[in-house]
């Protein structure tokens, strides 16, 4: 009876997060197509995009005033990612860490669900509160972008706070946009160098003859390029070339189309079967919009580990868990104020933190997670989602 709800509802899911990945890859071609540094997109799209299908429903749950979902939703992804992406990669590899990793992006997440839960005493959060949340988050991306570029390990979370009450970040942000413009301002000028080079040796070529070798030779000198720069220019620019802007573009916005409409039907579905099933909206978005959005993260983890990248998933677990407490909350609390539940602020909130902190600690024993410490993490994962069940 309820077949085509069910069929809609995976569809809904599949949707969106195979359109959460084609858009991460069509945006990051169209960025790179126009000057847009590989570590910029880095932070920016691809750390962004790991949570578009959390980002998706929460903000299709905001404005269906679906709060349950959207507060189930982003801490069930927070405790889903320790308790089975972490776990996972910990059981099928040692997890190499390091103090960086702690000092740094982890303390960032533990500060994060701090916040959240001194915003959440009141039961709900504000526009203004979400406003913050949003705030740190660009904050904290600018703050990668600059400090963390410039003097790699030597920055750590208490200099990420400094960063942030001195507001430091205001002129960095001017800066980076003029050097932005100016850099892309110097591409143009080299690729029109490229252009007239390649134009000028073929006509001399056609007078002298001359052989390939010399073509190229010349190609170099003409263009006006540094030494050792040119080749790795022109080999970007065709690549670049290989397919079209077009073509992307209709990708991206074909891809943008999928992402609401799975997020649409997905969520709708979800409040379908929470209220056919009388289950409260936290609960449904703590366990099946949290665990169904995590899914792609969960393969791509299994992937990583088995061929001894395991390392990467924990970096993606901790900068996610950032980006889906301050970003995810602070777009969907401007959109419309989040009511939190009972159930949240007393149970699902503290087991977070105290999941959060589990982790750190994990991380600092011996600078890798191991096995056993990965079985623990599964087990509670498993015993408080039985327990979240049983309350609701």
């Amino acid at each position: 009876m309820y077949l085509i709800d069910i069929l809609i509802l995976v569809g809904g899911l599949l949707l969106l997060v195979k359109g959460a990945d084609l858009f991460v890859t069509s945006s990051s071609w169209i960025a790179k197509r126009f000057g847009v540094s590989e570590f910029i997109i880095g932070l920016t799209l691809v750390s962004i995009g790991t949570s578009v299908p959390e980002l998706a429903s929460s903000l299709t749950a905001s404005f269906e005033q679906a709060s349950g979902i959207v507060i189930g939703n982003v801490l069930g992804s927070n405790i889903a990612n320790i308790g089975l992406i972490v776990s996972t990669a910990a059981l099928l590899s040692n997890v190499k860490t390091e103090e960086l990793m702690l000092r740094r992006d982890g303390y960032i997440m533990l500060f994060s669900v701090f916040l959240f839960l001194l915003f959440v005493v009141d039961f709900r959060i504000s526009r203004f509160e979400a406003f913050i949340f949003l705030l740190l988050y660009f904050v904290y991306i600018l703050f990668l972008l600059d400090k963390v570029k410039k003097h790699d390990e030597d920055i750590y979370f208490k200099d990420f706070i400094t960063y942030f009450i001195t507001f430091e970040y205001i002129s960095d942000l001017k800066t980076l946009f003029k050097t932005g413009v100016r850099e892309k301002t110097d591409e143009n000028s080299i690729n029109v160098a490229i252009k007239e080079g390649y134009e000028v040796t073929e006509g001399k070529d056609e007078k002298r003859g001359k052989k390939g070798e010399d073509i190229l030779s010349e190609n170099k000198t003409l263009s006006g390029i540094k030494d050792g720069h040119e080749a790795e220019i022109v080999y970007e620019t065709e690549s670049l070339s290989e397919s079209s802007f077009l073509k992307e573009f209709t990708k991206l916005i074909a891809s943008g189309i999928a992402i609401i409409i799975g997020a649409k039907y997905f969520i709708d579905k979800s409040i379908f079967f929470a209220l056919l099933l009388e289950v409260p909206e936290t609960i449904i978005g703590i366990s099946l919009v949290a665990v169904g959005t995590s899914l792609p993260e969960l393969m791509v983890t299994v992937s990583a580990a088995r061929n001894g990248y395991a390392s990467i998933a924990l970096g993606n677990v901790i900068g996610s868990n950032i980006t889906n407490t301050l970003l995810i909350l602070g777009c969907t609390g401007l959109v419309q104020p989040l009511m939190v539940t009972g159930t949240a602020v007393y149970y699902i909130t503290p087991f977070m933190l105290v999941f959060s902190l589990l982790l750190l600690l994990f991380i600092r024993t011996g600078w890798r997670i191991k096995r056993h410490e990965g079985l623990i993490l599964f087990l509670l994962y498993s015993g408080f989602m039985v327990f979240i069940f049983r309350l609701g």
